[in-house]
């Protein structure tokens, strides 16, 4: 991926025409639709398996890097020694130059439900240990819902299957780059993958998604810095508290000329 529209040339890819019967109005046709494909993808690290992802069929290598940056393996360039990336098989192989960088768990434990038959910790005591976001970026309420509008123009696949999410990161004045994903993790993951690979500073953009914010969403935006994040869903609880601990302004129901923001608004302004 290579600029804003990063998977508009591969989107062809992600979906086919499959065969089906519409009813409307009392009127039976048949016809062809378009359907998102999902496949598996395996993820080795260090010549061992480490997850398998669902996902959509393209961009896998920055797909595989932007889960490893979320799982807290990856965290600067220099990490990154090597990526091998056989989409026919399905893989891609990532070595770390200290060759031995496991995750952190931190979404694993923490988003995932219980460990060995006991309940997990509380997510915020675990992300005491990372520095909260303290830089200034702010954006206004119309900048905000100008993003949105944006997402909602470009989001061509979702129109024509409604299988997909879409997750942005964004300056004040558009797209750094947009991906998109039958899952929303993965799309999310995929934003921080080509965030990593391409060396961006997030610390001064927004993540601007289709979906709810939820608590590992917030989690994984954590890992490049961003510090706002706005979808014309609504956020959760936990995602909230979350934010409030790690420094990052949610902004939740921005929809045609309004929003709501729940945490952080210093950063919101008019």
């Amino acid at each position: 991926m290579s600029n804003a529209q990063a998977t508009s040339a591969e989107a062809q890819s992600i979906y086919e025409d499959r065969d089906s019967l519409t009813f409307r109005d009392g009127v039976k046709t048949k016809g062809r639709l378009p359907v998102v494909r999902e496949v598996p993808l395996t993820i080795f690290l260090n010549g061992k398996e480490l997850a398998t992802l669902v996902c959509s069929p393209d961009s896998f290598e920055t797909l595989a890097i932007g889960y490893l940056v979320s799982e807290g393996v990856l965290h600067k360039r220099d990490d990154l020694k090597d990526a091998i990336c056989r989409p026919e098989q399905g893989a891609v192989w990532v070595d770390t130059v200290d060759g031995a960088a496991q995750p952190d768990g931190l979404l694993r434990r923490y988003f995932a439900g219980c460990r060995e038959g006991r309940p997990s910790p509380h997510p915020i005591d675990d992300c005491r240990q990372f520095p909260p976001i303290t830089h200034g970026a702010s954006f206004t309420a119309g900048n905000l819902l100008e993003l949105i509008a944006l997402l909602d123009r470009e989001a061509r696949t979702y129109r024509l299957t409604g299988g997909v999410h879409e997750v942005a990161l964004a300056h004040k004045e558009g797209f750094v780059v947009r991906c998109e994903d039958i899952g929303r993790r993965n799309a999310l993951d995929r934003v921080l993958g080509y965030t990593f690979l391409n060396g961006i500073d997030a610390t001064d953009k927004a993540v601007v998604l289709s979906a709810r914010i939820a608590s590992d969403m917030v989690a994984r935006a954590m890992r490049i810095g961003v510090p706002v994040m706005v979808s014309p869903a609504a956020p959760t609880c936990l995602a909230i508290d979350l934010a409030e601990q790690l420094g990052v302004t949610i902004v939740g129901f921005a929809r045609g000329n309004s929003l709501n923001v729940y945490s952080h608004p210093e950063r919101v302004v008019e």
